[in-house]
């Protein structure tokens, strides 16, 4: 019973592996194995001798050290201890370490505190330098191909020109026939929902861009 308790104490009943059937019990195999055979060395060393009964401690030493006189002037030259900092934050006295809590300003106390680490700066200049390579790339890359960049006027005039035209098809597409019971009432509305959806994109991928490049025909 009591094996029986000890593998319930988990989660379950234990879980043992079932023996193999190559591993069966053999003859003699439990039988325990002598050590090897040492040869006898007479050149190692004994071992102390036992001391005779007759043999006496030596006894009766003293010293001359004064041990109250000199605990007295450790403590009266020593450093006295200062007291751990601790704080209560209950009305019972609850006491905890203060410096572990994070009331302690000593992070900015530091010289270094606020200043930018310097793989951040390290980061910072290689990104840098990155556009900028970046950058020199695609103007040489657009005046291989004869690229023109739309300036921010040109992009603010096309910008609402094509809201303006949503408003317009928007406003077709809302005076259109409650029901819609033929053909060329729905064809108008298909198309009319096509021109909000194309003009709805051209809007967003030119609000999403602020730089355009144009090739030069």
């Amino acid at each position: 019973m009591q094996k029986t308790k000890t593998a319930m104490k988990t989660m379950g009943p234990a879980k043992v592996e079932v023996p193999s059937p190559k591993d069966f019990l053999k003859k003699h195999s439990k039988e325990k194995t002598l050590p090897p055979i040492k040869k006898f060395d007479r050149n190692v060393p004994k071992k102390p001798a036992v001391p005779l009964r007759t043999d006496h401690p030596v006894m009766g030493i003293q010293s001359e050290k004064n041990f109250i006189n000199t605990n007295a002037a450790d403590v009266i030259m020593g450093v006295a201890k200062k007291p751990k900092p601790i704080y209560v934050d209950k009305r019972t006295g609850d006491k905890h370490d203060l410096e572990p809590s994070g009331l302690v300003p000593k992070y900015i106390n530091k010289k270094d505190y606020g200043v930018t680490p310097e793989y951040i700066c390290k980061r910072n200049e290689e990104i840098k330098k990155a556009q900028e390579e970046y950058d020199h790339y695609i103007q040489e890359n657009l005046k291989k191909a004869a690229m023109k960049r739309v300036s921010d006027e040109e992009r603010e005039a096309i910008l609402q020109g094509l809201k303006k035209n949503w408003e317009e098809v928007h406003k077709e597409f809302q005076s259109l026939s409650v029901f819609i019971d033929s053909i060329p009432k729905k064809i108008r509305k298909q198309r009319l929902e096509e021109e909000m959806k194309q003009l709805e994109h051209y809007i967003g991928v030119i609000e999403k861009h602020k730089i355009i490049y144009i090739a030069n025909k």
